[in-house]
């Protein structure tokens, strides 16, 4: 496959200034670069393209050869396995602004904490009307002795000879360069001779402190309450890192939660279902009144308005919804048995259809479903093509 025209990648006239050029580079590189589209193939080919592009074309030398033969010219020279001669220096300044100076740059700032979390389980309850809680967590603070310098009191603290207090060092991989921690001070862009014979060295004691953590009415699986400043120190001059913790809401044993709805499944006996009434039924805020009307059927479900969760972003609240379940009669009595055999017979009458309308009807599709078929079997005898 030929390749395209260094000038039509970079979006620029063969005519174009030093300055259009790296302009028009800087503005490919933005858009494209992997750092920016993770696990984006597309953009990680035009970012090469755009890079070999501008390797040639920055360089006045490869850019004479390439204006005179075109690819010919600079095969070999441009995008096999590095940014190639004196242009290194010039990507490093173009990255060094796009990207915060990952390709070079001055010694880094202090760094600030990192972020802990922390895993609490809560039950239902708790979720639904909220609560407080009381939470151990390790800690790593600032060592007093040293000031989280590391060093011994009157020791002194040398700058890394290796990545000059960057605390990083630009590696070559194929066609890339990139920044990893500085394998001599271990990212710190320094170097103690004396350590601190209280943290050893790490500028840092590690200890743990109990935090007292608000959790609100509505809080659901997965959701995370941030505490400020209350994560690992930074380094010297740097704010903390902050604290969440994930809330995870044990199950239940008799509701279930749908995001601000409750569920809750009600054995109902025989009787009540069929002749109604009324029952009291369990909800997170207390009892409540269910109406049960006449003929209720297995799986029937009821809405009670109101007594789900708050919502924990607003001032919604959810509803319950009550499924029943028909409980069978299980061990019964000889004359229990009978009587339950009377009461059926007593429905086989002339009225029988109005007493289990769900079961007629479906006995009387079942009926014309056979009768389609023996018809269809009928009509095949008949008109096959052996008759």
């Amino acid at each position: 496959m030929s390749k395209r025209d260094y000038y039509e990648i970079l979006e620029v006239s063969a005519t174009a200034s030093e300055g259009e050029i790296k302009k028009a580079y800087r503005k490919l590189a933005m858009r494209y670069h992997p750092d920016r589209n993770p696990d984006n193939e597309e953009a990680e080919d035009k970012f090469k393209e755009a890079s070999e592009a501008y390797e040639v074309l920055s360089d006045a030398q490869k850019r004479q050869a390439y204006d005179q033969f075109g690819h010919a010219g600079v095969d070999g020279s441009a995008g096999h396995g590095g940014f190639g001669g004196g242009g290194f220096a010039d990507f490093g300044d173009i990255f060094g602004d796009i990207f915060g100076g990952g390709f070079g740059g001055g010694p880094r700032g202090p760094q600030p904490g990192n972020d802990l979390q922390y895993e609490l389980e809560i039950s239902l309850e708790d979720a639904f009307s909220g609560t407080t809680v009381d939470v151990r967590i390790p800690t790593k603070e600032l060592c007093e002795s040293c000031d989280g310098s590391g060093a011994e009191a009157g020791s002194d603290v040398e700058t890394c000879p290796t990545c000059n207090g960057i605390g990083q060092v630009r590696v070559q991989q194929g066609f890339f360069a990139v920044s990893r921690s500085c394998p001599n001070c271990h990212g710190t862009g320094k170097l103690i001779k004396t350590p601190c014979k209280t943290c050893r060295g790490e500028g840092y004691k590690h200890s743990s402190k109990t935090l007292s953590v608000k959790i609100p009415a509505g809080v659901d699986n997965g959701d995370r309450i941030r505490l400020q400043g209350e994560g690992e120190a930074g380094e010297p001059g740097a704010p903390h890192g902050d604290l969440y913790v994930r809330i995870r809401v044990k199950e239940h044993e008799i509701f279930q939660r749908d995001g601000t709805t409750l569920f809750c499944d009600l054995p109902l006996s025989f009787a009540t279902a069929t002749l109604g009434g009324s029952m009291d039924v369990p909800t997170l805020s207390g009892k409540a009144n269910l109406k049960i009307p006449a003929g209720t059927q297995s799986g029937q479900r009821f809405k009670l308005g109101g007594k789900g969760v708050k919502s924990v972003r607003s001032s919604h609240i959810g509803d319950m919804i009550v499924e029943v379940h028909i409980e069978t009669p299980v061990k019964l009595t000889s004359e229990q048995k009978e009587l339950l055999k009377a009461f059926d017979e007593s429905l086989q009458g002339k009225h029988h259809k109005q007493h289990s309308p769900k079961t007629h009807s479906f006995f009387d599709s079942v009926k014309a479903f056979f009768k389609g078929d023996d018809e269809d079997e009928g009509k095949d005898k008949k008109d096959g093509p052996w008759n």
